[in-house]
C-alpha cells in the first residue's frame, strides 16, 4: 500500500517513516532539555507518578515472575482498550447525535452536502496542524512499525485515533471504528508495555495483544479479536502469548460490554434456521460475494491512487469529502458506519435502504429498495475510499460488513422474486456479511467468528462457514497472491 503523496516527500525507497520516528528522537530531546525555574506541584507529580508506578510493576514483577506479569498487563491493557472501545462509540455517537439531530429534519437531504465533507476537512487539520503527523490508515502503519523492529509508539497515540475518527465518522464518514481502536489498542499496549520496563519482544506481542482487544471492544468479539491479530496482523505467537493475547481480548470485550449498558451494536433477532435444500444459493451467494470483494478491493486500490495524486492535502480534502458528500446526498442510509441500517435489514424491515433517498419519491413498487440497494452496493467502495484515502480517519472492516448485508438482500430478494424460490432475505443478508467481509479483508476466519459473536448467531455458522469459505476462495482464485492489506 503506497503511503499518501503528503508524506513521500520524507520518504526514501525501503525507508518508510514508521509512527513514532520522529517524535520519538523529539520527545527524548524535549526530555533532555534543563527545565526553566522551579518546578510546579502539578509537574512534580507528573515527574514522579511514573517513578512510582515503575516500582510497584517491578515489584509486582519478581513476585509473580515474567510470564505472569505479562499475563496481568494483558489483562490491564484489555481493561484500557475495552474502556477507549465504549468511549469511542459514545463519542462517535454523540458527535452524529448533533449533526443529524431534530433540527436537520427541515433541511433534509441538502444538509448531507456540508456536514461529510466539513468532517475529512476538520480531520485533515487535526493531523495536520495539531498532531502533526498523518494517522490515516493506522492499522497498516502499526503493521508496518511491527515488520521493522518499531514497537515506540508515541503516548498521544493513545487518544489521537479516537478523536480523528469522531471527527471523520460522527460527520457522516461511510466506514467502521475498528481500525482507529485497533491502533489505540495496539498504541496502549505499547505505552503500557514500556512503562512496565518489559524487553522489546514483549512489547512487540502486547502491541498485538492491544491491536486484538481493540477489535474485541468494538465488536464485543472476543474470538474474533484474537484471529484479527493472527491472521491479520500475521504474528507469530507461541502458546503463552496467545494466552495473554485471548486474556487481554476476552476482557476489552466484557468491558466494553459492560459499560455499553450490555448491548450489541447488531442485533439479529430470529437468526434463520439452515436447512440443506439452501446450500446450492448459499454456494451461489459465497460466488457473488467473491465476485463482488474482488470488484469492491480494485475499486479501493484504484480510487486510493486517484487520491494520492493530489499533491495539496486541503485539496485532497475537500476532494474526497466532496464525492463522500454526493454519495451520502443520493443514500443517506450510508451515513457513519451503518448499524443500524444493518440491524434493521436483519430483522425484516427492507424499506430502511430507501429510507431518505430522493429515489423513493420516483415509485413506491416492490422493486424500488432492490433498485436503491444494488446501486448502494456499487457505489460503497467509493464512498468507503473517499473516507479513508482522502484525509479520513477510520476502518475497513464495518463497510465490507454493510456491503455484504446489502449483497445478500439483493441477492436473495431478486432470487425470491424473479426465480421463485423462498430462501430466506434476512438469512442471506446475515451470511452476506462474512462473505463480503472473508473476500474483502483476505481473513474468512476472522470474519466468521465476527460476524456470529456480533449477533450471537451461532444457529448460523455452518452457512457463514460455507459462504466465507466460497467467497475467500474465488477471490484467491482471481488474485492468488493477494494478502490483505489496509486500504
Amino acid at each position: 500500500m503506497t503511503p499518501d503523496k503528503e508524506n513521500t516527500s520524507s520518504s526514501s525507497s525501503g525507508n518508510t517513516p514508521q509512527i513514532g520516528d520522529s517524535l520519538s528522537s523529539k520527545y527524548e530531546k524535549k526530555a533532555q532539555a534543563p527545565s526553566q525555574g522551579q518546578p510546579s506541584a502539578f509537574r512534580k507529580a507528573l515527574l514522579w507518578g511514573p517513578g512510582v508506578l515503575a516500582g510497584l510493576l517491578s515489584s509486582l514483577r519478581s513476585r509473580i515472575g515474567e510470564q505472569g506479569f505479562i499475563f496481568v498487563i494483558a489483562v490491564a491493557i484489555g481493561v484500557v482498550t475495552g474502556i477507549c472501545s465504549a468511549l469511542l462509540k459514545l463519542m462517535i455517537g454523540t458527535m452524529a447525535d448533533v449533526m443529524t439531530g431534530d433540527w436537520r429534519a427541515p433541511f433534509l437531504p441538502w444538509i448531507l452536502l456540508a456536514i461529510p465533507v466539513a468532517g475529512i476537512v476538520l480531520t485533515g487539520l487535526y493531523q495536520r496542524y495539531i498532531l502533526k503527523m498523518p494517522i490515516d490508515h493506522g492499522v497498516r502503519r502499526i503493521t508496518q512499525s511491527l515488520q521493522e523492529g518499531v514497537y515506540k509508539l508515541p503516548s498521544k497515540l493513545m487518544y489521537a485515533w479516537m478523536v480523528a475518527s469522531t471527527f471523520t465518522l460522527g460527520f457522516g464518514g461511510s466506514a467502521g471504528s475498528e481500525g482507529p481502536i485497533a491502533s489505540t489498542g495496539g498504541a496502549v499496549g505499547s505505552n503500557v508495555a514500556r512503562w512496565a520496563g518489559l524487553p522489546p519482544p514483549a512489547v512487540r506481542v502486547l502491541i498485538g495483544c492491544g491491536c486484538g482487544a481493540g477489535i474485541a471492544g468494538i465488536f464485543k468479539a472476543p474470538i474474533g479479536g484474537v484471529l484479527f491479530t493472527l491472521e491479520v496482523l500475521r504474528m507469530e505467537m507461541n502458546t503463552l502469548t496467545v494466552m495473554a493475547l485471548i486474556s487481554s481480548c476476552l476482557v476489552s470485550a466484557m468491558t466494553a460490554y459492560v459499560l455499553s449498558g450490555f448491548t450489541v451494536d447488531l442485533s439479529y433477532l430470529q437468526p434463520a434456521p439452515f436447512h440443506p435444500s439452501m446450500l446450492l444459493w448459499i454456494v451461489a451467494l459465497g460466488v457473488v460475494c467473491g465476485l463482488y470483494s474482488v470488484y469492491y478491493s480494485h475499486i479501493m486500490k484504484t480510487m486510493q491512487t486517484v487520491y494520492g495524486r493530489i499533491r495539496r492535502p486541503l485539496t485532497r480534502n475537500l476532494v474526497s469529502g466532496g464525492i463522500l458528500s454526493l454519495l451520502l446526498f443520493g443514500f443517506p442510509c450510508m451515513y457513519g458506519e451503518g448499524y443500524g441500517v444493518m440491524t434493521d435489514l436483519l430483522n425484516g424491515d427492507t424499506s430502511v435502504v430507501a429510507r431518505g433517498s430522493l429515489l423513493m419519491s420516483l415509485s413506491k413498487e416492490w422493486w424500488m429498495p432492490l433498485v436503491v440497494a444494488s446501486a448502494i452496493v456499487a457505489v460503497k467502495a467509493f464512498a468507503c475510499s473517499a473516507t479513508n484515502c482522502g484525509g479520513g480517519v477510520a476502518g475497513d472492516f464495518a463497510p465490507t460488513l454493510f456491503a455484504g448485508c446489502l449483497l445478500g438482500f439483493v441477492f436473495s430478494t431478486f432470487m425470491n422474486q424473479v426465480c421463485g424460490t423462498d430462501i430466506p432475505v434476512s438469512g442471506f443478508a446475515f451470511m452476506g456479511m462474512a462473505g463480503v467481509m472473508a473476500g474483502v479483508c483476505r481473513a474468512p476466519f476472522m470474519a466468521i467468528f465476527l460476524c456470529v459473536e456480533m449477533c450471537n448467531g451461532f444457529v448460523m455458522l455452518l452457512p457463514i462457514l460455507i459462504t466465507a469459505a466460497v467467497a475467500f476462495g474465488v477471490v484467491r482464485i482471481f488474485e492468488p497472491a493477494a494478502p490483505y492489506r489496509t486500504h
